[in-house]
Formats: structure tokens, C-alpha cells, sequence
């Protein structure tokens, strides 16, 4: 069964607030989530050829749009790589796409899954967390916005390492607990 645009959108939305904002993961996340800069984009795609299309209008459209009205893109995509190996390997299609735009050094992605898996970890690693997403999706993100946020924050480097510090000090019962004290269970 798919999922309904709404239902995609209020879930990747609950999982921003309690986990990626509420836990913190993500210091610069707040702010544009405040100021309704984030694109919720749910695409309908059943192929990775039609997400591919999709991918190179949301880029184009985050390009050209004025940083005040879209400063970053959630691309989710519930219909299409639901398997982690094939998600993966779509991110070197994405970066070709961006290179192909001429927006290397201009956008950037960050990818998220519900199956997300760093590499050289393990598959019930709790660090996975940070970046298991209720869907699969693509953040596109401006390149100029995401050096004036590490700039302005001290330390972003060790934002990583701090990540997994917390997750494992949560674990998977305190995951859980996160994001169902807001009302959402992991799927």
C-alpha cells in the first residue's frame, strides 16, 4: 500500500522535530525549520528513472529560488529504493545529476533511509539512527548556507562523533521512546 502524500509529510515532519531537532542531531536544522524555509517535496516516482527527473527539478528549483523562501529541499521519495544497497548506490546517480546541472559547489546531498547503515558498521548500530529517516529521502541543501551555519557553530566538526555519543547513550529503547513521546513510532 503507499503511503498518502499527508501521511508521508506529517511523518518525515514529527521525525524532524523529535529526533533530528529534539535530539539535537542536527544544530542547524532548527532555524530553517522555524523560518518555514524547508521544501517538503513527496514524490510519486515508482522508478529510479522518474525520481531522477524529480531530483533535477527540485535541484534546479532550490537553485534559483531565493534562499529567504527555500533554503533547503527534502526530496522524499516512499515508492522507490526502499532497499538500502540500491538507495546507496542511486547516491552516485544524484551526484552525477548535480554535476551535470553545472551545481557542484552550489547544492550539496545529504542522504537519509529507514534502513541506513554507515559503512563498516553494523545493521542494529544505534548511530545508524542519525540518519534513518521514516522514508527514503534526498536533502538537498545550499552549499553557502551550510558554511555559514559551520561558521557559526563551534566545534562542527565533532557534530558527527557527538551524534553517535548520544544515540549510543540512548540506545534503541531511548530512540524509540524519543520519537513515540512525540507521537510517532519507528517504522
Amino acid at each position: 500500500m503507499t503511503p498518502e502524500h499527508d501521511e508521508v509529510i506529517a511523518a518525515t515532519r514529527h521525525w524532524l522535530e523529535a529526533a533530528v531537532i529534539g535530539l539535537n542531531l542536527c544544530p542547524f536544522a532548527k532555524a530553517v525549520h522555524q523560518k518555514q524555509q524547508i521544501e517538503w517535496i513527496v514524490s510519486a516516482a515508482s522508478t529510479e528513472a522518474a525520481l531522477a527527473q524529480d531530483l533535477r527539478q527540485a535541484m534546479q528549483r532550490l537553485a534559483t529560488a531565493p534562499p529567504q523562501a527555500i533554503d533547503t529541499t527534502l526530496l522524499i521519495h516512499p515508492q522507490v529504493l526502499q532497499q538500502f544497497d540500491g538507495y546507496n548506490q542511486f547516491l552516485d546517480n544524484a551526484d552525477a545529476i548535480l554535476a551535470e546541472l553545472g551545481l557542484l559547489g552550489v547544492l550539496q546531498i545529504a542522504s537519509f533511509h529507514p534502513h541506513y547503515r554507515f559503512a563498516g558498521s553494523d545493521a542494529d548500530d544505534v548511530a545508524n539512527a542519525s540518519n534513518r529517516s521514516p522514508y527514503p529521502m534526498l536533502h538537498l541543501l545550499r552549499e553557502a548556507s551550510v558554511e555559514r551555519a559551520v561558521a557559526a557553530f563551534p566545534d562542527a566538526a565533532g557534530i558527527y562523533q557527538r551524534n553517535i555519543d548520544t544515540l549510543r547513550c540512548l540506545g534503541w529503547k531511548g530512540w524509540r521512546a524519543a520519537l513515540e513521546s512525540a507521537g510517532q513510532q519507528e517504522r
